[in-house]
């Protein structure tokens, strides 16, 4: 799968495809000369979940965000590169058009903050998908 979001629309789609995707903080590169954040990530295919809901898989894939001016992170311990993340969410507010902030959203409070000249993100998977028993759960309130 390869999925690209050059609006909110689409950054609505990548969002619901990386919810409850793990990864470690090394897994995270800025690129800052490029402009460039890649984070590799094991995503759960809920796209797959919801077709089959005995079928729980997950994907290595990686998302990569283009045109960052600047980023920013929140309750995450950079120098520890083992600390495993799961990301909730992507959103975007706008500011001076075509710009904005784009958030990723982590469980616990964390989150990272692009400020980027507008939007430009790409979603890809990479090799095989595999079998996992665990399927996210989230309580509400």
């Amino acid at each position: 799968m390869k999925l690209a979001a050059l609006d909110e629309e689409d950054l609505t789609v990548v969002s619901t495809m990386v919810q409850d995707a793990v990864l470690k903080v090394g897994d995270i590169q800025y690129f800052p000369k490029e402009k460039q954040l890649v984070v590799a990530m094991n995503r759960f295919a809920w796209d797959e979940a919801e077709s089959a809901p005995d079928t729980n898989q997950r994907h290595r894939a990686v998302l990569r965000i283009s045109r960052i001016e600047s980023l920013q992170c929140k309750n995450i311990d950079q120098a520890n590169k083992d600390t495993v993340l799961s990301l909730l969410a992507l959103r975007f507010q706008p500011e001076i058009e075509p710009g904005g902030r784009l958030i990723l959203e982590f469980s616990g409070g964390a989150a990272m903050a692009a400020n980027v000249e507008c939007l430009e993100v790409q979603l890809a998977d990479l090799g095989a998908r595999w079998a996992t028993s665990n399927r996210p759960h989230h309580e509400l309130d």
